[in-house]
C-alpha cells in the first residue's frame, strides 16, 4: 500500500492565530509556471493580486519565496497568507476556565464563533485562543453555534485530538444547555422531543421532516415568572439547530432566536443587541487519557431572565 506522504512544516508562523494557506501543486499538468496555475486554480482571487503577491515575495515554498516566473513544479508545497475579510470585533471577553497538557476549556460569549468559516476568521474563539494563550496547534474537540454563549473544549496536542472528538461523536459527553423562552403553562414538562432533522447546505434553517428521528432532546422547566420561563435542555444527539427547532416545535422558541419560527434579516455585523438565549452551562465526560472524571460549569448567564426589561429593549 502506497503511504500517504506528510506535509511539511509551515515556513510561515500563524497570523493572529490564524495558519497560513497551503497547497500542494498537481504531480502533472500543462502548466508553464507557478503562476499560470494559481490564476487557474484560485478563480477568485484577480490574477493582479495573485501578481502582487509574487512579487512581493508572499508566497513561499520549502526552498523560500516563489519567484513570478518560477517553473511550474510538478508536487511542490506552497504557502501563503489569505487576504482576510474585514471583520467588526466582537466586543466580548473569552473566559478560561480550565487548562492543562491535554484540554482548555473557556467559557465563549454570545455572537463569537468557535472556529474560523466564512467572513469569521480572525474573530473565533480558535484563533483568538491559539494567539493569546501561544497554542499554535490548538483545535476544536466539538463546534458551539456563533450565536450560543457557554462552554467550549478545545484540544492542546495534535495527538490527542482524536480521542476527545470520538467522545463528542459518539456521544459519550453529558451536555445541559438552559434556554429563556415564552412560559406557556399548557406545555407539559420534562418531555423528550425527538424528530428527524434535515440541514441543506446554504439554507439558513434546519428543518424537520416525517421520517425516522434522527434527533432527541430532553426538555425541563427549571422556574418561571410572569410570562418567561428558563428550561434545561438535554440535547442526547448532535443535530445542527436541534435544540432552538425543538423548543419552536414546542411552540416556545428561545429568545432572540433570529431563524426560528421565522428567518429574519440578518442584523448588522455591529449589532450585538439581544443574544439568542440560549447558554451550554455543563458539560461532563470519562476524560480518555486519565480515566478521570471532569465536570465544567459555565459562569454565564443570560440576559432574558437576569435582566428582561434590558435585554427587552437591546441593552447589550
Amino acid at each position: 500500500m502506497r503511504r500517504k506522504s506528510r506535509r511539511p512544516a509551515s515556513p510561515l508562523p500563524q497570523r493572529n492565530g490564524v495558519d497560513p494557506v497551503h497547497l500542494r501543486l498537481p504531480a502533472e499538468g500543462p502548466w508553464r509556471t507557478v503562476r499560470a496555475h494559481l490564476v487557474e486554480r484560485l478563480p477568485t482571487v484577480a490574477a493582479e493580486r495573485i501578481d502582487a503577491a509574487l512579487h512581493g515575495r508572499e508566497i513561499v515554498g520549502e526552498d523560500g519565496p516563489v519567484a513570478p516566473d518560477a517553473p511550474f513544479r510538478p508536487g511542490a508545497h506552497l504557502w501563503f497568507y489569505r487576504d482576510l475579510p474585514d471583520e467588526v470585533r466582537v466586543p466580548f471577553e473569552l473566559e478560561v476556565l480550565h487548562r492543562d497538557e491535554h484540554l482548555v476549556v473557556v467559557d465563549k460569549p454570545h455572537f463569537l464563533a468557535t472556529t474560523p468559516r466564512g467572513r469569521h476568521v480572525v474573530e473565533t474563539a480558535l484563533s483568538r485562543l491559539r494567539h493569546t494563550l501561544d497554542l499554535p496547534a490548538l483545535s476544536p474537540a466539538h463546534r458551539l453555534d456563533r450565536l450560543t454563549a457557554g462552554l467550549a473544549m478545545f484540544v492542546v496536542r495534535p495527538q490527542d485530538r482524536g480521542a476527545y472528538q470520538t467522545l463528542f461523536r459518539d456521544r459519550l459527553v453529558r451536555k445541559e444547555y438552559q434556554a429563556v423562552a415564552r412560559y406557556d403553562p399548557a406545555l407539559s414538562l420534562p418531555r423528550t422531543v425527538r424528530s428527524h432533522i434535515v440541514k441543506e447546505r446554504g439554507v439558513i434553517a434546519a428543518r424537520e421532516v416525517d421520517a425516522p428521528p434522527n434527533s432527541e432532546s430532553g426538555i425541563d422547566l427549571l422556574e418561571h415568572r410572569d410570562n418567561l420561563a428558563r428550561y434545561r435542555l438535554r440535547p442526547l444527539s448532535g443535530r445542527t439547530h436541534q435544540l432552538r427547532l425543538h423548543m419552536c416545535g414546542l411552540g416556545v422558541p428561545i429568545l432572540g432566536d433570529p431563524v426560528y419560527p421565522v428567518v429574519l434579516t440578518e442584523p448588522a455585523p455591529d449589532d450585538f443587541r439581544r443574544p439568542l438565549q440560549l447558554l451550554s452551562s455543563v458539560v461532563e465526560f470519562t476524560d480518555p487519557l486519565t480515566g478521570r472524571e471532569r465536570r465544567f460549569e459555565s459562569r454565564r448567564t443570560l440576559a432574558a431572565w437576569t435582566d428582561p426589561e434590558g435585554w427587552a429593549l437591546g441593552a447589550s
